[in-house]
This record gives structure tokens, C-alpha cells and sequence, in this order.
């Protein structure tokens, strides 16, 4: 399935070391295709959305309701994540859905991993115009229900869906976009929530019960870990964050990219365009 206009090999690449020249941990063309997202969600939102973007972390502090896994608790988080990321909540619908509602496993598959289905979904009733109004545009989110047992990637999924209702529900990008899913997920990052996203891009699970042992590695969104690693590096820089203290919540894959994307930008950050403030 192409994802992206250019067919990048969103894959592993080997991180070698020659001399004392930092190597990156993506190719150079999925080094460029995260570079323009940022200029193209820079003009379609504005730069200050990215400069001025709270970063959240999966801490008490940034969400402090008990959470019982229930529905009403679920809704708690979502409208927290919707506050997070200027998002009216009265706007949109939101519902859980079943893993066994077959019919929805085809409408977005957000999910990639041995579970199959989709992890939540976006929809709306029209193209959303930019002079649209509000309740002009019918916005639906669905979360998938067994999310709710998993916290990290609930939040994730939610960022993500919110993510089309700024950049789909308002018009500002046009749905037949060829990257418009990968951009979504680059919009997580601009926005403040790359730490759920890149953590909940490849998360090696453990199951037990009082018979069996079972692991599992499952895949959200469709950034692969060491394309969020250089996104968050080019977000700290862009930021012009000389400490990054958030970096401590990112996996130990994550963070290992998020830091050799970080020293090969240090030193090559004359050759490397920033972004131009845009609004």
C-alpha cells in the first residue's frame, strides 16, 4: 500500500559510526519528507502551534483522573487530549466501538499488527470548507474498545484522530492527500504528543496467565520508530530546546534515534534549512 507520494522506505536503516560523524537513523529521503512536513503543518497552522506546543508526558500531572479503563473515564482523557491540542470537544462525537464490529476493521487501518482492525477512526459528514463553521461539520471519533486497556496507546490513538479533525475537519488539508495518514502522525509530534506516538509506534508486549507466557510486537499509526526518533530531534531543534528533559519518557529504540538524530543535526545544521516562522 503506498503511504506516501514518493514511496519512502519507511524501514530500518543501519546506523554506522566513521571517524566522529554522527550518521542518522533514516534515509535522506525520509529525512527530507519529515523536514517539509514541518514547513507544510508550519503553513497550514502556524509555526507558533509548534513553538509554543505544551509537551505532554504520560504522567499524573498531565492526566490526574483515576482511570478504571471504563468509558467514562475514557472520556476524562479524551477531553484533556482535546484541551491539549485546541480542540473544541463539543464538536465532535465521540464512541467506542467493539473489536468484533467487523465492518469498521475496513474504514481505517490505523491498527497494524497480528490483532488486525483498526485501533480508532475519523470520519465527517462533509469536505469541511475552511470557511465552514463549526457545526457545520459533523465529526465523529471511534476508539476501538480494547484501547481502553492500554493507556499509552489510547492517548496515541486519540492524538491521531484529533490530528484529522484539525487538519481534515477544518479543511486545511485535503483528505485525497497521498501522505495525509503519515502527516497525521507528524502532526502528533509538532503538537506536543510525539513521546505517546513514537512509544506506542512499536511496543513489544508481555501476556501471562496461570497456563502460558505469550509476547507480541504490535505497530500504531505509520511512522516507524526511527522516523519519530529524527522527527522529535528536528522538533527539539526547531524549538531551539538546549535541554530536553522529555526525552527520558521516550523507549529505549526511540530514544536511541531521538539522540543520533540529534548529533548529526548539531553538526550539520548549517546545511539543513530551518523552517521559516510562518503566522
Amino acid at each position: 500500500m503506498q503511504r506516501l507520494g514518493f514511496r519512502p522506505k519507511f524501514g530500518y536503516t543501519a546506523v554506522t559510526m566513521f571517524g566522529f560523524t554522527p550518521k542518522l537513523p533514516v534515509s535522506d529521503e525520509e529525512r527530507q519528507w519529515v523536514d517539509e512536513g514541518f514547513r507544510r503543518l508550519e503553513k497550514m497552522l502556524g509555526r507558533r502551534r509548534m513553538t509554543e506546543a505544551k509537551i505532554i508526558l504520560p504522567a499524573a500531572e498531565y492526566f490526574p483522573d483515576p482511570y478504571d479503563k471504563s468509558e467514562a473515564a475514557c472520556e476524562k482523557i479524551f477531553q484533556r487530549v482535546c484541551d491539549y491540542m485546541q480542540v473544541e470537544r463539543s464538536h465532535i462525537e465521540l464512541e467506542i466501538f467493539a473489536d468484533e464490529t467487523e465492518e469498521l476493521r475496513e474504514i481505517l487501518p490505523y491498527w497494524r499488527g497480528s490483532s488486525g482492525g483498526c485501533a480508532g477512526f475519523y470520519s465527517h459528514d462533509k469536505a469541511g470548507e475552511p470557511d465552514d463553521g463549526p457545526d457545520e461539520v459533523r465529526m465523529l471519533v471511534a476508539l476501538r474498545s480494547t484501547q481502553l486497556s492500554d493507556p499509552l496507546s489510547l492517548v496515541a490513538t486519540m492524538a491521531h484522530e484529533l490530528g484529522h479533525v484539525i487538519l481534515l475537519g477544518s479543511g486545511v488539508l485535503n483528505p485525497r492527500t497521498s501522505d495525509h495518514e503519515p502527516l497525521t502522525d507528524l502532526l502528533t509530534v509538532f503538537l506536543g504528543f510525539g513521546i505517546f506516538n513514537a512509544n506506542s509506534s512499536g511496543r513489544f508486549l508481555q501476556h501471562q496467565d496461570e497456563r502460558r507466557y505469550s509476547w507480541s510486537m504490535h505497530r500504531l499509526g505509520y511512522l516507524p520508530e526511527q522516523v519519530y526518533g529524527y522527527a522529535l530531534a528536528k522538533f527539539a531543534a526547531e524549538r531551539e530546546e538546549e535541554k530536553v528533559e522529555w526525552a527520558k519518557h521516550l523507549s529505549t529504540n526511540v530514544r536511541s534515534y531521538f539522540k543520533q538524530s540529534r548529533s548529526w543535526l548539531a553538526k550539520n545544521k548549517f546545511h539543513v534549512p530551518m523552517a521559516k516562522p510562518i503566522g
